[in-house]
């Protein structure tokens, strides 16, 4: 089971603080998780700037020019929020049994691992 899914909210634990132009401490949810290259791309976290090529659209319209898009960062450099403390923590799974029409199964459920000091 994973550790980060899509819809996360993460925060960013390493590389240079924001005083010197990092992403360090930034909060945002989780847009994709790329599992083949062990990438999430987060909202608002990691901005590139992508020259793209001008064109035309079916109605005419001009496109191109210079975005701004978020690049994936390495799953290692995140860290799942803990919803009650806003602070970064480690993710456990424990098995819970769930009924359903009078059957019982054994389902995986995530929860958030007890946050002591920053990660």
């Amino acid at each position: 089971m994973a550790k980060i899914k899509k819809g996360d909210l993460v925060q960013v634990i390493s590389g240079a603080t924001q005083a010197r132009g990092g992403d360090r401490g930034k909060q945002g949810r989780v847009i994709e998780v790329l599992t083949e290259q062990n990438r999430v791309i987060v909202e608002g976290v990691n901005f590139v700037t992508k020259h793209v090529r001008v064109g035309q659209t079916q109605r005419g319209s001009k496109t191109g020019g210079i975005e701004t898009v978020e690049a994936p960062i390495h799953v290692s450099n995140v860290a799942v929020v803990d919803p009650e403390t806003k602070k970064p923590t480690r993710v456990g799974h424990r098995v819970e049994q769930q009924t359903k029409d009078g059957v019982t199964k054994d389902v995986r459920v995530r929860y958030a691992k007890k946050s002591g000091k920053d990660l």
